[in-house]
């Protein structure tokens, strides 16, 4: 059983996709996690994320496992856990740039599915899960948000760590994410056309799972 779930950064897709599987016993699939992991070592190796070539063949020597924990997944890049790295604003930038190729996504949406075929049950989160990588879900739901709320939550978010940026800062970056994201050639970010499309602006992420767990329940899925 594959429950897909989309949408633009800040949605609340990947706090509701961590929760959601673990109330229903899922495995929760970040596939955003596996650019950004991919993102991370083009950083660390100094590559240019406009160049193809070179991010083809550094994606020849690298190994990504996601691993179920208690705090939803860990990132494994070539047996070391990198979670805690890959959630700056600078490796998202990254991850965004890398995902216009379809070479990358052809090698990552492989990767995807090959995990999903795995796992007997799966919250599967991103930007292109019910529309490429399985777009015969039995579930598929799109959670979108206005930019104003999306940038205000990821700011206090990085405050809560201690990260100073200001909110402007953040409320461009994420059109500029979103611009990125939408405009893509391959696989673009957009609602599948039996998605249920959710708008968070103004609800809290408890009515947001119930929801969805109404949505399962509704599917006869158990």
């Amino acid at each position: 059983m594959i429950i897909a779930i989309d949408g633009p950064a800040g949605s609340g897709k990947s706090t509701v996709a961590k929760e959601l599987s673990k109330r229903l016993g899922f495995t929760y699939i970040d596939t955003g996690a596996m650019y950004r992991a991919v993102a991370y070592k083009i950083k660390e190796e100094c590559i240019d994320p406009e160049d193809l070539n070179a991010v083809l063949n550094l994606m020849k020597g690298i190994d990504i496992k996601l691993e179920q924990s208690n705090d939803g997944v860990k990132v494994f890049l070539n047996g070391k856990d990198i979670s805690p790295y890959i959630r700056t604003e600078e490796i998202g930038k990254i991850a965004s740039k890398i995902a216009r190729f379809s070479e990358v996504r052809k090698i990552l949406v492989g990767m995807q599915r090959e995990i999903g075929k795995k796992s007997k049950n799966a919250v599967i989160e991103g930007r292109d899960t019910g529309t490429v990588i399985f777009p015969d879900a039995e579930i598929k739901i799109f959670m979108t948000a206005s930019p104003d709320v999306r940038a205000k939550r990821r700011w206090e978010e990085l405050k809560k760590k201690g990260i100073e940026i200001s909110y402007q800062q953040i409320l461009r970056e994420i059109k500029e994410r979103d611009h990125l994201d939408e405009t893509r050639k391959d696989s673009p970010l957009k609602p599948a056309s039996d998605a249920i499309i959710i708008d968070t602006t103004d609800r809290s992420i408890e009515e947001v799972l119930n929801q969805i767990l109404e949505i399962v329940k509704k599917g006869n899925i158990f």
